[in-house]
């Protein structure tokens, strides 16, 4: 069977005349990309009527937990296309090299690949091979109520870097009784560190994967950041259920996230907060800086194991490789494409009544070439539980400084892995 690059659109299209036996193909997705990637199975039967495509939706951590307990049963058990988190992707190239189908020989060549950002792809390469297919992106961005600014008399057009973010979240707060300037995950993750970390071109590995350098100064910067806006209580521990509900109840003035959160934040809002909201680009910590970093965003992988790679990857041509199927998802669930080609088609320049009529997706999608990759590494998960336990204990001021708090974590994620510290 074969593949081929519509030059046009930049997607990737099923072979004409291609003649397929009724086929049934099954894949595990979580939260609202599940729901997304199940509205796109209509445009893709319009094109191969004879494949049937299931999505069983679960937990992220309950796909994530069954996808390596498969792999480490040698793919039993496995659908026969599985989401995974482009930031944890290595734990299976590195543990499990196997249990992803490479998807070169299937049509995802070099060509096709260059219809998405390099940040994207970074994870998913062993040499040669490539064992997924990218699917949303984060590029993060300031999820904000307009009429808490406007009550301070301020705009993001304030805000530039974090110490205007801080000096602006004195005011807005001051100005809206009962609200908190912003939420981060303090008690079960490290999200602001890594996204401030990125933006300042740090993350916990280097990016050939060979040392640690969560201890090096753009690293040093983002704890040093979320220090202060904690000691100004600007910022409030909540978990992303809980961010939900507090946008909700009218209690938050600002989320930062990836933007796959627009669809999370429209679509749990009352009704009467509809116009209200706006995004603007993230901070940086020092005046010029990019404003640009990556949080969350997946991929699509086909199992090694699959009797129906052919078919499967038929689904991923089209759902992920086509501008059709990435702008479904956009609009069903605000999934933000990795295709480049995304970029040109109308939708993403219509204003949002949601978003007071801003331009959103268009503000979102030219992040995209501006994010540099980070690497994960095999050892993601175990420098994370390591930097969330240390970033409470700075909280509480069990170390003198942020240097000394991530100098000790990288310590421990040395003795972990093995890995040394970069100088």
């Amino acid at each position: 069977m074969r593949f081929l690059i519509g030059c046009a659109t930049g997607a990737l299209t099923a072979a004409a005349g291609v003649a397929w036996a009724e086929t049934e193909v099954t894949a595990w997705s979580w939260g609202s990309a599940a729901p997304g990637l199940e509205a796109t199975v209509a445009g893709f039967n319009e094109r191969h009527p004879d494949i049937k495509v299931s999505v069983e939706k679960n937990g992220y951590s309950d796909v994530k937990s069954r996808v390596l307990a498969a792999c480490a049963a040698g793919g039993a058990g496995l659908p026969d296309i599985f989401q995974f988190q482009n930031v944890e992707m290595e734990l299976i190239t590195a543990q499990f090299p196997d249990c992803a189908a490479d998807l070169v020989p299937l049509g995802f060549n070099t060509d096709a690949q260059s219809a998405f950002p390099e940040f994207k792809l970074f994870a998913l390469r062993d040499g040669d091979r490539m064992l997924g297919m990218p699917w949303d992106s984060g590029p993060v961005m300031m999820f904000y109520r307009r009429d808490f600014y406007e009550n301070a008399g301020l705009s993001p057009d304030d805000i530039e870097t974090w110490d205007d973010f801080i000096e602006a979240g004195k005011k807005i707060q001051a100005a809206n009784p009962g609200v908190t300037m912003i939420n981060d995950n303090l008690n079960g993750g490290a999200e602001f560190f890594r996204i401030i970390g990125e933006e300042q071109g740090c993350g916990y590995f280097s990016n050939d994967g060979s040392t640690i350098t969560m201890a090096q100064p753009g690293c040093v910067a983002a704890l040093e950041v979320i220090g202060r806006l904690n000691r100004e209580g600007l910022v409030a521990a909540a978990n992303f259920g809980e961010k939900l509900q507090n946008n909700a109840a009218g209690i938050v003035a600002t989320q930062m996230s990836g933007a796959w959160m627009e669809g999370p934040v429209r679509n749990n809002a009352p009704e009467d907060q509809s116009g209200k909201w706006g995004i603007y680009e993230m901070p940086t910590v020092t005046p010029g800086g990019s404003r640009a970093a990556n949080f969350g965003g997946s991929l699509l992988a086909i199992a090694g194991n699959s009797d129906q790679k052919e078919a499967a990857y038929a689904f991923l041509a089209y759902a992920l490789g086509t501008t059709e199927g990435q702008i479904t998802m956009l609009k069903d669930q605000g999934l933000v494409p990795s295709l480049t080609s995304a970029l040109d088609h109308p939708y993403v320049s219509e204003p949002s009544e949601f978003w007071g009529g801003q331009t959103i997706w268009k503000t979102v999608l030219d992040r995209l070439e501006k994010i540099t990759p980070i690497n994960g590494t095999e050892f993601f998960s175990d420098a994370d539980q390591i930097m969330i336990a240390t970033q409470t204990a700075f909280l509480n001021g069990e170390f003198d400084s942020a240097q000394d708090a991530l100098d000790h974590a990288a310590r421990q994620v040395s003795f972990a892995t093995g890995l040394p510290v970069a100088e």
